[in-house]
């Protein structure tokens, strides 16, 4: 449909999960995507797949627990094609800590990953736009968690909490800009980062996946392919004035009791 014709996107931690779903689904609708990870081996594998099916790509690596390289993912981003469109922050924390076992060192690694990051590196990108005067679009890729989450969850939630404060706040403060900034807040989502965290924190078998989405009403976990195809049409003009809105992208109906 070309929803995003023309558009220079940038996808923070867009390497895997979410972020590389985001990446192939706004390069499918026409735009140049950047995509920042940490570890350059998954980065680069995704956009020579994105270059090989005709896209137009770059990596930037950068870890994104240090606010400088977050804002200065956005920094090269604008070097190599000269301005940023949209930005998507879509990495997260997901590591497990209560109100009582968690360490300030954990609550920090959170704070940085899932607050500090986007907020560093939308303030690098709204500042690209208004320097250019023109509109743009951000999406914060939050987590359903955050309205009170699980209690192995603590830091995670805090943070991300905190992100949809953020998210508010700047889309009211730009919205005479044009800089249209909204959220999502996703629920359980099938990604190579949630097996891993199965595994490591739960014990979790081979089917695990099997199990969860028998679990569900929907019957299935969230799909990263899905979630993308909502985040492009948030980017796009076709979302229209759309600004400030937190969405609950999940198949939990908050305030609902059985």
């Amino acid at each position: 449909m070309g929803l995003l014709d023309d558009k220079i996107v940038l996808v923070n931690g867009g390497s895997q999960g979410v972020g590389a779903a985001i990446a192939r689904a706004a390069v499918r609708e026409g735009a140049v995507v950047a995509v920042s990870g940490r570890r350059p081996e998954p980065g680069e594998a995704l956009v020579a797949e994105l270059i090989a099916g005709g896209g137009k790509a770059m990596f930037v690596r950068a870890d994104l627990a240090d606010a400088e390289q977050a804002r200065d993912s956005v920094a090269q981003v604008v070097e190599a094609y000269g301005r940023v469109d949209c930005l998507v922050n879509s990495a997260g924390l997901t590591t497990r800590g209560t109100l009582l076992d968690t360490t300030p060192e954990l609550f920090d690694q959170h704070v940085a990953v899932n607050l500090k990051a986007p907020f560093f590196a939308m303030q690098a990108a709204v500042a690209d736009m208004v320097r250019r005067e023109e509109p743009g679009t951000i999406v914060n890729i939050i987590t359903s968690s955050a309205h009170g989450g699980q209690p192995f969850l603590a830091p995670y939630v805090a943070a991300k909490a905190g992100l949809i404060g953020l998210t508010r706040n700047a889309a009211h403060a730009h919205r005479w800009d044009r800089i249209r900034i909204n959220g999502l807040n996703i629920g359980w989502t099938a990604t190579e980062g949630e097996d891993a965290t199965q595994r490591t924190f739960h014990g979790a078998g081979d089917d695990w996946r099997e199990q969860a989405a028998a679990r569900l009403p929907m019957g299935k976990l969230g799909q990263p392919d899905e979630i993308a195809d909502f985040v492009v049409l948030l980017l796009s003009d076709r979302s229209g004035v759309v600004t400030g809105s937190v969405i609950d992208w999940d198949q939990n109906v908050l305030g609902g009791l059985d």
